[in-house]
């Protein structure tokens, strides 16, 4: 069915009771049943899993990628296939709904985890306690839903803003539902690959497992996840060349082709223009800067700790007798390799720098986007009846919680990260502010400016409490990371909105989706990416590079430029000044310049083996695009106008498929 929606001339014309009205009246689907146990049970269970593909993907990519068009396909399959197994009957599309609200807000609740706190613990070199972490991440959700609602009716209801991923969603949801049995076929298709690529991309993931596969006797079945991994096994056993850069050899840099396909669909999501900005950062940074900076020694080989383990067995053997002499057998070059660590230590100055700057000439580039919702607040809208104040969340709830809410989070600041009370106390109202700045940004892109305001947060923090290092990063965290979750929830209600549903029932959603979120994210995080250490989560494999660029910036803010190499200072400098150059010019073309800044910095704090993949998934589905450009064309249909749903499953599989690969070969393998 076509879903209703005012002209813009209506949106200009109308009050908001008139808007508000006509929505009673042609849109509201009235008490349907829709906050149903299954739909709560449904978007509870698949919130966990979805909000650990994000936790997955931001370890790889430090970015969180939205869930709510996954969700909504994949409750659709379930309840479908229940349906015609005769276990379920009709399901309304307003319970798909609310499903995707819990969903959603699960997938936003571990921006801590892969950014600001992950940081934290890095510096510190502690693991805060999981039911701290479980608490915190909890607490700065719910506060998100608190600011979200007030917002929601001068954003969506008044000024009927487009939100387009959420109103993506929303279409999405109008199609999976119709009635119309003649467009069956072309209305489950989009499910029907997700599927079918989420299962390729799981299986695939779990051919990469070597030690699965020959637990299990299969290993001619393993796919190198590394593709230039058999030369490199046959040169070291023929002794051929070992191809090198200034005498680096090229896997040492990183610069491998890599079957990661979790980043290959990430990056058909992100699109050729991001895709070859990264491509260009790689090259730059680890074919041409890198290799010149470690001929200037001003990178260093650190030591390998295989290596070293195996030199000390053959050295004990040799002593005590047990074996004939080994330690011959070892030379001065195997103990010490450069690698990712080594070379991301020196190179993330430039690349965060670079981020940093572009993302605040982009942040500050529109005065309308900062100013509009700030003059909001002082204009006087005469509001005579609410017609609306049996469906949507009373304001007293967010009065009376977000002085309880954020009195809790100044306590937990202090309580569990020492913050002083009056500085974490200021983050509150600040938060207030950037909320405002970011829904606007949000409704009109879908892009969540989180980088930039957690850089004003620490820039501000590292003029108010210098070289405090723990209130810089838990400060920003509460600004940024609040501020984020309200603009992507009130992204999330907007198909609420679009077909008729209950607005109180979705803020009710939300914070069931923040428990979900909390305990599946918190539980996979200790479990298999922290392990108890600080030192396991920055890996070539996982690079964390939100966290690495927050680390950055706080160090840089709070111990100055000055502990850096003279090397680091110049990148610092010139990632800066390329960052606002690159930022303008991409602005003064309005946006047809090719080139992302952010791409490019990125390059820098992540291995090329990671930007090869992403650039590689964004290259085929341009090329796809390319050469099928018309919709009527079958490779158009499947690859084209489902790319979405196609990189969805491919990453959901994988990550998914990855994150059980490493609980096995961590718990059941040892």
């Amino acid at each position: 069915m076509a879903i209703k929606q005012l002209t813009d001339a209506q949106v200009r014309s109308m009050s908001v009771e008139e808007k508000d009205r006509w929505w009673l009246e042609n849109v509201y689907q009235g008490d349907i049943p829709q906050f149903t146990v299954r739909s709560v049970v449904c978007g509870f269970f698949l919130g966990g899993v979805l909000s650990i593909t994000n936790l997955y993907v931001g370890a790889k990519t430090g970015w969180a990628l939205g869930v709510g068009i996954t969700s909504v396909i994949l409750a659709y399959l379930i309840f479908k296939t229940l349906q015609k197994a005769h276990l379920a009957d009709n399901y309304h599309v307003l319970e798909n709904n609310i499903m995707q609200s819990i969903a959603c807000a699960a997938g936003y609740t571990n921006g801590p985890l892969i950014a600001s706190m992950a940081a934290y613990m890095v510096i510190q070199n502690v693991v805060i306690p999981w039911w701290q972490m479980m608490l915190w991440c909890f607490g700065l959700t719910v506060m998100g839903v608190l600011f979200a609602f007030p917002l929601k009716r001068r954003f969506i209801n008044d000024e009927q803003l487009p939100f387009p991923e959420g109103q993506a969603a929303g279409v999405v949801l109008d199609t999976l539902h119709s009635e119309d049995e003649e467009d069956e076929a072309k209305r489950v298709l989009p499910a029907k690959l997700l599927v079918i690529f989420s299962a390729l991309a799981a299986v695939i993931k779990l051919l990469q497992s070597s030690k699965i596969l020959t637990k299990i006797h299969l290993g001619i079945l393993h796919i190198p996840e590394m593709l230039d991994e058999w030369y490199y096994t046959w040169a070291e056993r023929a002794h051929h060349y070992i191809p090198t850069l200034s005498r680096v050899p090229l896997r040492e840099l990183t610069v491998r082709p890599e079957l990661d396909i979790a980043m290959i669909g990430a990056g058909g999501l992100m699109g050729i223009r991001t895709g070859v900005s990264l491509m260009i950062g790689a090259v730059l940074n680890y074919v041409v800067i890198v290799p010149w900076i470690i001929s200037r020694g001003d990178i260093h080989p650190v030591a390998d700790e295989a290596t070293l383990a195996a030199w000390t067995q053959a050295v004990i053997a040799t002593v005590t007798g047990a074996k004939a002499p080994a330690t011959a057998a070892f030379s001065a070059g195997d103990f010490y390799h450069y690698g990712f660590k080594p070379i991301t230590t020196w190179a993330l100055w430039s690349g965060v720098t670079m981020m940093t700057t572009a993302s605040l000439v982009a942040f500050f580039s529109k005065p309308a986007t900062l100013l509009k919702p700030l003059k909001g607040l002082f204009q006087k809208h005469e509001r005579t009846e609410d017609c609306l104040k049996s469906v949507e969340l009373p304001l007293w709830v967010s009065v009376v919680g977000v002085p309880i809410i954020g009195a809790g989070l100044v306590y937990m600041a202090w309580a569990f990260y020492g913050v002083p009370v009056w500085m974490s106390s200021i983050a509150v109202p600040m938060v207030f502010i950037f909320t405002l700045i970011a829904v606007n940004s949000t409704a009109l892109t879908s892009i969540t400016p989180t980088g930039a305001m957690g850089k004003i947060t620490q820039l501000t923090y590292g003029a108010i409490a210098p070289g405090q290092i723990r209130t810089n990063i838990v400060t920003a965290c509460i600004s940024a990371e609040v501020s984020s979750s309200a603009s992507n929830l009130i992204q999330n209600i907007k198909p609420g909105y679009m077909l008729g549903g209950k607005p109180r029932l979705q803020a009710i959603g939300h914070v069931i989706g923040g428990v979900a979120g909390s305990l599946a994210s918190v539980a996979v995080f200790y479990a298999l990416f922290l392990r108890n250490s600080p030192s396991t989560l920055i890996t070539p494999e996982y690079p964390y590079p939100a966290a690495t660029a927050w680390k950055a910036v706080a160090e840089i803010l709070t111990k100055g430029i000055g502990q850096l190499p003279v090397s680091a200072q110049w990148s610092v400098l010139i990632g800066g000044v390329a960052g606002i150059v690159l930022e303008i010019i991409r602005i003064a073309s309005k946006g047809k310049f090719p080139i992302s800044p952010v791409g490019i910095g990125l390059a820098f704090i992540i291995p090329f083996t990671t930007c090869l993949a992403m650039f590689a998934g964004s290259f085929m589905f341009w090329v796809i695009g390319r050469l099928y450009p018309r919709p009527e064309q079958k490779p158009n249909t499947i690859f084209v106008q489902n790319q979405e749903s196609i990189c969805a499953g491919i990453i959901a599989g994988a990550a998914l498929m990855g994150v059980a690969v490493m609980a096995i070969e961590l718990f059941l393998l040892k």
